[in-house]
């Protein structure tokens, strides 16, 4: 998969600096290091803050900046087709230059006369994947954009599928979803296919298998960790309710004493 600004906290900020200054051997095991203590703090560091802290990153080591841009994924960012009116997403895999490819409309913008672009057949097969991932998005995600970009291999071809859904805040939700899905498909035998739609229906169950996947894990790990976390803090009887209780044991402590003492 191929594949935010900042201030890191101190203790953070002297771990990369040592890495940087430490003997490690040979200068690519030092920059295998730093690349390592970078990852693992991209990790810890909060999602929604990523831009900026991996701007910090490379603020911080400038000659980790190509390796930081290709593992870690940003954001996608939506922009809008102005030939057919509907909204795609930006990546790596549609950009050449400064311009992005549009899944829609196959134009690049700004305009860009030799961008690279697929084969007449894989652009058939580009759309229809479009269009059957946009109903899965619809399906699924109730909103939201999608993107797939297809491109030629010496064997084959290779794609990628995108999905970002953003939270409205009608539910005071703030939140985000971005999928980012690569694929690599590898010609081992020749055979007479009538059209592409296999291809489509084997990496739609590929994706669709994977995004649930990841929300199990998210629903399992994250949120029942969570609320297991709420529950212990949270007092399910309310102060009125224990201190009767209280009362209630205190009175029956003394009753029990007079009997006793009759």
């Amino acid at each position: 998969m191929h594949p935010s600004r900042r201030s890191l906290p101190f203790p953070l900020n002297c771990q990369l600096v040592r890495v940087g200054t430490a003997d490690y051997g040979s200068p690519s095991d030092q920059s295998d290091q730093q690349l390592d203590c970078a990852l693992d703090l991209m990790r810890r560091l909060p999602p929604q803050q990523i831009e900026k802290n991996l701007s910090d990153l490379i603020d911080l080591v400038p000659s980790l900046c190509e390796d930081l841009l290709s593992s870690v994924d940003q954001p996608l960012k939506i922009a809008r087709d102005k030939v057919v009116g509907k909204d795609y997403l930006l990546c790596d895999y549609n950009r050449d230059g400064d311009s992005y490819r549009s899944p829609w409309s196959n134009k690049y913008d700004p305009p860009l006369e030799d961008g690279a672009m697929p084969s007449a057949r894989l652009r058939k097969l580009e759309v229809e994947a479009n269009n059957a991932f946009d109903q899965y998005r619809d399906l699924y995600f109730e909103g939201g954009v999608s993107s797939v970009y297809l491109w030629d291999l010496d064997h084959g071809f290779a794609g990628v599928i995108l999905i970002k859904k953003a939270g409205d805040g009608s539910k005071k939700i703030k939140g985000c979803w971005d999928s980012i899905h690569v694929v690599e498909v590898q010609m081992e035998k020749d055979e007479t296919v009538s059209d592409c739609s296999p291809h489509i229906a084997n990496i739609g169950r590929l994706v669709e298998d994977m995004e649930n996947k990841i929300r199990s894990t998210l629903n399992e790990i994250y949120f029942g960790k969570t609320k297991d976390i709420v529950n212990g803090l949270r007092s399910v009887q309310t102060f009125a309710d224990k201190s009767k209780q209280e009362a209630l044991k205190n009175d029956l402590v003394e009753a029990l004493k007079r009997k006793q003492q009759c």
